[in-house]
Parts: structure tokens; sequence; C-alpha cells
């Protein structure tokens, strides 16, 4: 699964599963543009790719607004000279409680981050990729859009959306080379665990969510981070509109 030649930005790439796409995709050879609110914790992420051999830069930027998604998308043509791989890994969450104690200002910001950021990624990038005759959009959806369960539901849909527009923009697309993708993951070890949870992370606690999952663990990043790099590589060509579960089977 090589990425050799390749340009790719990553959203909210400062942690998480976006610091370790970024990680990975520089390993196979891509020029990461690591993007994030979080600008210091970008700047950290592209240096130690750089370290590794590889090549990365970093933008701040809130991705949810339009004028900050132009100024990125400019830098990266002007710093790495290119673009053909947008992965939108960007997101947030409402801590894990019943959907009529979530309240609107909660609400706007998960649309905003998890939704208009991929409107906006579509309404920039897409043009660049048709403009080329092809690219590649990955986005970072969740098992929870497929199969939502009770306390992130505000979440759950914001993910059914992103799942949805995936394949909207695959079927729309298509025509000119331009591949859109998305990949699931389980609930992961990330900064945002205990919002999920709605518990306090404890041993116990764990135990009960690996206990609904087949193969036993959390999802990882180097799991989210391979799967995106597959379905940006070549190796992928003749996939789009894909929406790949990488949940150890909890989706089954």
């Amino acid at each position: 699964m090589e990425l050799k030649d390749k340009v790719a930005i990553v959203t909210g790439g400062a942690s998480g599963f976006g610091a370790e796409i970024a990680r990975q995709f520089g390993r196979r050879g891509a020029a990461v543009m690591v993007a994030d609110l979080n600008g210091e914790g970008a700047q950290a992420v592209a240096a130690g790719i750089r370290a590794a051999g590889g090549q990365a830069a970093a933008f701040a930027c809130d991705v949810a607004r339009e004028q900050p998604f132009r100024e990125l998308v400019a830098h990266t043509l002007a710093q790495l000279g290119g673009l053909h791989v947008m992965v939108n890994n960007a997101g947030t969450t409402h801590r894990n409680k019943p959907a009529l104690e979530v309240t609107e200002a909660e609400f706007d910001r998960v649309l905003q981050v998890n939704l208009k950021s991929v409107f906006w990624s579509a309404q920039v990038v897409a043009p660049h990729f048709v403009r080329q005759g092809g690219g590649c959009f990955v986005n970072v959806a969740s098992t929870t859009g497929v199969r939502p369960g009770p306390g992130l539901t505000w979440y759950s849909a914001s993910k059914a959306a992103m799942i949805n527009l995936t394949k909207g923009l695959a079927l729309e697309l298509a025509r000119h080379g331009v591949r859109v993708n998305a990949v699931n993951p389980m609930i992961g070890e990330t900064a945002m665990l205990g919002d999920f949870m709605g518990m306090e992370d404890t041993p116990a606690n764990r135990e009960r969510f690996l206990s609904r999952i087949p193969l036993g663990r959390f999802t990882r990043p180097a799991d989210v981070a391979s799967a995106a790099a597959f379905l940006a590589s070549d190796e992928a060509s003749y996939l789009t509109g894909v929406c790949l579960d990488v949940d150890g089977g909890r989706n089954i």
C-alpha cells in the first residue's frame, strides 16, 4: 500500500486516529499536511514524520469554516506541490447521555465539525480533483452511524449522514475519476473514549464494552490508519462508495 508521490491532507491530525493516519501515510511515502485546531499538536506530529524521514507540514485551522479550509488547501498546494488524498478525520461528540439532554450548542458543534467540515472539503477539494483528473477522499465515520446505541444519538446521526454523503459523492464524482470512501471505526483508545463510554474509565467498565466486540479489543489508531492507507492507495483504485467497518466484528 505505497503512497509514494501522493500529497495528503489529514484533518484532526494532531491526536488519536488522525495522528496515526498522518504518521502511517508518511511512512508509506506520502507528503502529509497535518491540519488541526491544535496547531502545536499538528506541528509535533509533522515534526515526528520528518524526523522519521518523511515529508510533512502542519497548518492550524478550523475545518468547519469555509475560509480556513480554503487557506488550508492553498497552503498545501503551495508548500507540498499538489493534493491527491483528502482525509476528513476531524470529529467531535457530545458526552454519552440521553438525546433529550443534549443542548442545542452541543448539537450544533457536533454537526459543524463532523458534517460541515466534509461539506467544505467537497466544495473546495473536489473541484481541484476534477481539474487534475482524479483524487481520493477518505472520510472517518463510525460504526455508530450504522448501528446506533443509546446515549450518542446525535453523534450517531452525524456519522450516518457522513456515510450517506460518502456514497452520494462517490456516485456524483466517479465520472471524473474521483473516489470517495469511508472507514467506520469502533470505539477506540483515544481522547474521546470517556465521552463514548459515558461512565468512569475503569478496567471493569472497559471489560463491559469489550465483551460486545468479537475480537475482544478496542479499535487501535493503527487499525484505522491501515484501512485509510489502503483506501487511499492505488490498490483500491476500483473501490468507491465503500464504508469499511474497522470494528473487530462488532457490526456482524
